[in-house]
């Protein structure tokens, strides 16, 4: 037998782990790790959600098999959200779908619309899913180069013309993980207009779309007329309402794209637990003060991070949105690559971050630092920070003599 499985050949080594590996050593030896890695919302859920949850799971009725589309009631309520915030009308029968968040209903819509071999494109960088839930399906992805100073439409008309066969689908995220870049209103014109040109399908992860610090709101794809002849966009509650674990998101859009996301889940799972989907959507109904409040909480980390990094050496671009900030690698440590200026980083500054190379080969340049901490060890991850480049020639002399 070979002793490697088909799939997981296709996977490379999750760049993640060694830095994951080296964070829980450091912790089990006592010391205080900053965690900066991971996108992992450090709010609780605000307690009107929760205190629905509670309600609803005291019905033992809500303990049964729900259904793998998602309640009535929590389509209608992001059918709503849609209306409220893009304008936009979307039948709850057929242009939306709850997903496990909006991981799972990409990875499971990318099966059920991929033929092995075919071709998609891809952001590079970009979150690990967006690419990789096409190549557990089977798809030859094809990447192209995002960032500041890149040229989008010049990278993905490179990206087509360069193709055999012609791609079946582009993937879209703005404001996007890892880079926080945003787009308007014009750049999903042109995107459709494009798509359409070349006969692709567009999913567009729109997970961010609430954590943004400018007076200017990130648009929905689903605003641009004709784009839902070809699109679907997922959204997600793990950050708009600090609910990570809770696992709800959605696939909205193009009615044949729904369907087969809908057709593959029936078959996949059951659904989200009835009371978590109760509660989200109470969440989505309900008072969206905590999702404003959420929005300054994350600001306030932002400008704390951004001008503490900036007075220990490291200037890092302020982004607009998500709660991310996707730093350069500083002088002089660039040559050391993503990977290996994270471990240092951990080691000899006890702050931990995401090198940026887990989100692709043009990620290599940055790391991503996620505002997860509350103020006062973001201020103190500074202070490491301050030292760290203070004495950067002795850490660097170190790693080259270990």
């Amino acid at each position: 037998m070979d002793p490697d499985f088909h799939r997981i050949k296709r996977l490379p080594p999750y760049v993640f782990e060694e830095v994951n590996r080296m964070k829980a050593k450091a912790r089990a030896a006592g010391e205080d790790i900053i965690d900066l890695g991971m996108g992992n919302p450090d709010s609780p859920t605000p307690p009107h959600i929760v205190e629905k949850l509670v309600e609803t799971v005291r019905d033992g009725r809500t303990h049964r098999y729900s259904t793998s589309r998602g309640i009535p009631g929590l389509r209608r309520a992001n059918a709503a959200y849609y209306k409220r915030r893009f304008d936009v009308e979307i039948d709850p029968e057929t242009e939306t779908i709850a997903t496990l968040g909006s991981k799972e209903g990409l990875a499971n819509l990318a099966m059920a619309i991929t033929t092995p071999g075919d071709v998609i494109l891809s952001p590079n960088p970009s979150y690990p899913i967006h690419p990789y839930g096409f190549i557990i399906a089977g798809a030859v992805v094809r990447h192209f180069e995002v960032g500041p100073g890149i040229d989008f439409f010049a990278a993905l008309e490179r990206a087509v013309r360069h193709c055999i066969p012609t791609p079946t689908c582009l993937i879209l995220n703005f404001p996007s993980n890892p880079t926080a870049m945003t787009v308007d209103l014009e750049f999903y014109k042109e995107v459709v207009k494009f798509a359409k040109e070349h006969g692709m399908y567009i999913l567009s992860d729109l997970a961010y779309a609430e954590i943004y610090f400018g007076d200017v709101k990130p648009p929905s794809i689903l605003q641009v007329e004709g784009a839902r002849d070809i699109a679907v966009e997922f959204t997600s509650l793990s950050k708009t309402y600090s609910m990570p674990g809770w696992r709800m998101g959605f696939a909205t859009g193009n009615k044949r794209l729904v369907g087969a996301l809908a057709r593959i889940k029936s078959y996949l799972d059951y659904g989200a637990f009835t009371p978590i989907q109760v509660a989200a959507t109470a969440a989505l109904n309900g008072p969206q003060d905590c999702v404003e409040d959420f929005r300054q909480l994350y600001k306030h980390r932002r400008d704390v991070l951004i001008s503490g990094f900036a007075a220990a050496g490291w200037e890092v671009p302020s982004p607009e949105a998500t709660m991310f900030a996707w730093a350069p690698i500083p002088e002089p440590f660039t040559h050391l690559g993503s990977l290996e200026f994270s471990k240092l980083l951990l080691q000899e500054a006890k702050v931990a971050v995401a090198p940026g190379l887990g989100f692709g080969e043009h990620g290599d340049g940055f790391v991503r630092v996620a505002m997860v901490e509350n103020e006062q060890r973001i201020r103190q991850a500074s202070r490491n920070i301050k030292k760290f480049m203070a004495n950067a020639d002795q850490h660097l002399a170190r790693k080259e003599a270990s």
